[in-house]
């Protein structure tokens, strides 16, 4: 039998890699692209791999042991807190030829997304991108005219990378419908420790509910696509206590819209974990969601989900089993979800003792193997089918 060589499959699933991520969106700006940024760094460095990570913005020069390389950003329009990444092109080509990856990963590409794929494209390089944000939905609920024209840029850019990973199957069948090419199914995990039902607190419902009622809970960016302010129709029924954490432009807004309810402000660790297993009910409003990780963290701690029937949502919410959907666009269909969880408690014990059974096996460390795999499904051919001089320095 002939050695394997340095570049057959089987050598490659048994040597560590280089990932380059590139991400539209990374910490202190706290979204759904940078928590799964965060938690692929996190699981790269557990199971010995490298990566390096570009970012724009201002931040922390290095996550989970990995440098993190800052580049030129701007103010979103009508969403200052947001940094949108610039296409630095030198300084993206720079940056990956000096770390030399086996695979770019692509975290919801977009501007500085598209300066990666070129570089990679030069370099012969492998590529994975992740479809986290619904440009196209974001663009339309802040009211810019654009929407449609972006799935052109959309499909140009996807069509240049190896394989487009994405987190839902409504998703995928939307990305297909506008002639995506090769789309995988790759879903978000899901800490269950940090997540659970024994976080729950009857201290702090006491203090947010001193009346007893029925708390129903929103968290994620307070900005104006997320639809938070659909919460005033739920904040009205009778028993309810409506709890809205996060942060973003639309705080002050929402303060003033839903005066009756508590807005704790950004937790994170164990003060999140707190308050998402001391509620009764979470409400989410975004319609546009590609996944919904929030969706996915009160189900985990044992907390019924009512939600739009629409993107993401699908994937996590069962009908009657976890959770209730709504039509995305009924305020009616909203206030009857959340009002047969509010005031049927034996409805609402039910789908608590189902939520949690529902997300079993969807571990981060579950969920990062497999985009490890598709990491070296994409290296594998590359390097065995076509020959190619890595900027290796």
């Amino acid at each position: 039998m002939s050695p394997v060589s340095a570049s057959s499959p089987s050598s490659i699933a048994a040597t560590s890699l280089r990932v380059a991520i590139v991400t539209e969106s990374f910490l202190p700006q706290v979204n759904g692209v940078t928590n799964s940024v965060c938690r692929v760094a996190e699981h790269l460095a557990a199971r010995g791999h490298q990566a390096m990570i570009l970012a724009p913005g201002n931040g922390p020069s290095s996550y989970a042991g990995f440098p993190v390389v800052r580049l030129p950003s701007v103010p979103l329009p009508g969403y200052r807190g947001f940094a949108l990444g610039l296409p630095a092109r030198r300084l993206v080509d720079t940056a990956l030829r000096a770390f030399a990856p086996d695979v770019v990963h692509l975290a919801s590409p977009a501007l500085l997304g598209q300066a990666a794929v070129d570089a990679a494209r030069r370099w012969a390089l492998p590529t994975v991108a992740v479809y986290q944000t619904d440009l196209p939905g974001f663009a339309g609920r802040y009211g810019v005219p654009c929407g449609e024209t972006l799935w052109p840029l959309l499909r140009r850019l996807h069509a240049a990378v190896d394989r487009t990973l994405v987190p839902s199957s409504a998703t995928l069948q939307v990305l297909a419908d506008h002639d995506l090419p090769r789309l995988s199914l790759w879903q978000r995990g899901v800490d269950a420790q940090r997540f659970h039902p024994r976080h729950r607190d009857e201290h702090l419902r006491r203090s947010l509910a001193p009346n007893g009622e029925a708390i129903v809970g929103f968290v994620g960016r307070l900005a104006r696509d997320k639809r938070v302010d659909l919460l005033a129709h739920v904040a009205q029924l009778r028993g309810a206590r409506v709890v809205i954490v996060g942060d973003g432009p639309d705080r002050g807004r929402l303060r003033r819209r839903i005066p009756e309810a508590v807005f704790p402000g950004q937790l994170t660790g164990a003060e999140l974990s707190r308050i998402y297993a001391s509620l009764d009910v979470f409400v989410h409003t975004g319609a546009d969601e590609t996944f919904c990780q929030a969706v996915q963290e009160a189900l985990a701690s044992g907390v019924p989900v009512v939600a739009p029937a629409a993107g993401g949502p699908l994937d996590l919410v069962s009908s009657e089993h976890n959770g209730l959907l709504y039509s995305p666009d009924s305020v009616r269909e909203l206030r009857v979800a959340a009002g047969r969880l509010i005031h049927n408690t034996a409805l609402r014990s039910r789908m608590a003792s189902a939520a949690r059974t529902s997300v079993r096996g969807r571990s981060w460390e579950v969920i990062g193997d497999q985009l490890i795999e598709h990491y070296r499904s994409v290296v594998a051919p590359s390097d065995t089918l076509v020959p190619h001089a890595r900027p290796r320095t």
